[in-house]
């Protein structure tokens, strides 16, 4: 049994670690794909050490572009890397532009197709990712489904035959991660040192490539009285150098991406998250801590119905949303029990049979 996995984004190096050991318990034959989505160290190379995942097998390396260059130069790459592995199944992860890559060059090629993290939706069809994330979802042969409101959406588009609950695989490796970090030392700026904090990012295209609405974001940060630490990756300090924004302005502290452990260290000693990031809204609450997501809608719907995720639409609206009394304490796990990756290799070897 041979099994290819198509990542790029940091993300998906999240979600590769556990399947990768659930993998490797039960003997599978690994066939690990980089893109070269994101390609920067601490945004790549950085995960695979720290989160014990195997070296990537192939490295396409097709580096930044606009999303039609970026996932044209991955096709050009994948087809090649198709026909000398042939697996059994292709595994794609989240809704990116390596999702959409993997996902075509698997159908092109006639080879079955399992979606990681299956049935999520904004129903903003002006972001990218819904577009990747819905179209996988239909071209794939096997949907694994992280929450029951995923499970909902697939049903309502007739997905249900080929559609399963299997939890999310982020909760897995995050619980092992958290266990791992939570008597370390907090790898943060020295200036924080001592002092309450909320831990930051922003990286999608809605609020980066908007001067206007990147420049009223900082701003609101900058004014808060609970300094900001930014984690900004390049792109982001690219878009605010190449629009004269200062993300140290005020009370942020503008830092590196953090690795995957620090980073939930960061997130565990502060007083909470700000950002529009899928990934990290449900880390927060898995950590328990408040999140407020800069966006009109969010995928996981679940934060926000238990009151650990508020949705900040209007970047003029920051500081009120973050002023409002912390949320009521829950024991609900909409994200499963940690043991999500034996679930999804378990599927594939079923379905193979």
């Amino acid at each position: 049994m041979k099994i290819l996995s198509v990542v790029g984004a940091r993300p998906q190096f999240v979600k590769l670690a556990p399947v990768a050991t659930a993998m490797r318990v039960v003997g599978v034959e690994h066939v690990i794909v980089h893109t070269g989505q994101h390609y920067d160290v601490s945004m790549s190379d950085v995960f695979f050490r720290d989160l014990g995942i195997p070296a990537p097998d192939v490295h396409l390396a097709v580096g930044s572009g606009s999303h039609g260059r970026q996932t044209g130069a991955m096709l050009a790459g994948m087809d090649a890397v198709l026909e000398e592995h042939r697996p059994d199944w292709v595994l794609v992860y989240g809704d990116t532009n390596s999702t959409l890559a993997g996902t075509l060059s698997a159908v092109k090629m006639h080879i079955p197709l399992a979606h990681l993290e299956a049935g999520l939706r904004s129903f903003n069809r002006r972001m990218p990712e819904e577009h990747n994330r819905v179209l996988t979802d239909h071209a794939a042969d096997l949907c694994l489904a992280p929450t029951e409101v995923a499970m909902r959406h697939l049903a309502a588009e007739g997905l249900t035959d080929r559609s399963l609950l299997v939890g999310d695989v982020m909760t897995d490796v995050l619980f092992s991660v958290r266990a791992r970090v939570a008597d370390e030392p907090v790898a943060v700026p020295a200036e924080l040192d001592g002092h309450d904090f909320r831990v930051a990012t922003l990286h999608r295209a809605e609020n980066t490539d908007d001067e206007h609405r990147l420049r009223a974001i900082v701003e609101s940060l900058s004014g808060l009285p609970v300094p900001t630490l930014l984690l900004a990756h390049p792109r982001l300090r690219a878009r605010a150098h190449d629009f004269g924004i200062d993300l140290g302005a005020g009370s942020v502290v503008v830092a590196d991406p953090l690795p995957y452990p620090q980073l939930v260290r960061a997130i565990l000693a502060s007083t909470g998250v700000i950002t529009d990031s899928g990934g990290l809204q449900k880390e927060a609450f898995l950590l328990r801590r408040p999140c407020t997501t800069v966006r009109t809608e969010t995928e996981w719907v679940e934060t926000v119905e238990l009151g650990w995720n508020t949705l900040v639409p209007d970047p003029a609206d920051l500081g009120q949303a973050l002023a409002t009394p912390p949320p009521p304490p829950t024991d609900a796990a909409p994200y499963g029990d940690g043991a999500a990756a034996g679930r999804v290799v378990a599927a594939m070897l079923e379905r193979a049979g």
